[in-house]
């Protein structure tokens, strides 16, 4: 499967299933919220504590299954991984990126003083998935 007709599967759902790594080898599978930026980055958002984080950080790989119309239809993107800084203050550039990937999923927030607030106080984060492989069969 060619990476842009994946990219062009994920950018139809925001819903995908993130698979990382484990210290052990074994992988770890997570639901998450994605967005596919006009760069073809994907992007998601998760806390500097969650064990999804700290795979990425010591092994920069993942795959992300996005689901077609059946049962049978589906893409999985291979992407090696980088990462925002983690949300340190409500004006910093981290929270910014996580302003637009709010805006990019459910549009505009009813506050966003308290929003950036938020991610500041859960340790938010942008994962930034760059595509290298694609596989699935899409119908």
């Amino acid at each position: 499967m060619e990476p842009d007709t994946a990219l062009a599967a994920a950018r139809a759902t925001h819903h995908s299933v993130l698979t990382t790594l484990r210290r052990d080898g074994k992988p770890q599978l997570s639901n998450v919220l994605h967005v596919v930026g006009d760069d073809g980055v994907i992007r998601v958002s998760t806390t500097a504590d969650r064990a999804k984080y700290h795979n990425l950080r010591r092994e920069p790989w993942a795959a992300l299954k996005v689901d077609g119309d059946s049962f049978w239809s589906y893409a999985v993107i291979e992407a090696e991984a980088s990462f925002s800084d983690v949300a340190a203050a409500p004006d910093d550039a981290a929270v910014d990126e996580l302003v637009e990937y709010y805006r990019a999923i459910s549009g505009e927030h009813s506050d966003w003083d308290d929003y950036r607030r938020a991610m500041v106080s859960e340790h938010r984060v942008v994962v930034r998935l760059a595509p290298n492989r694609a596989y699935g069969a899409l119908r």
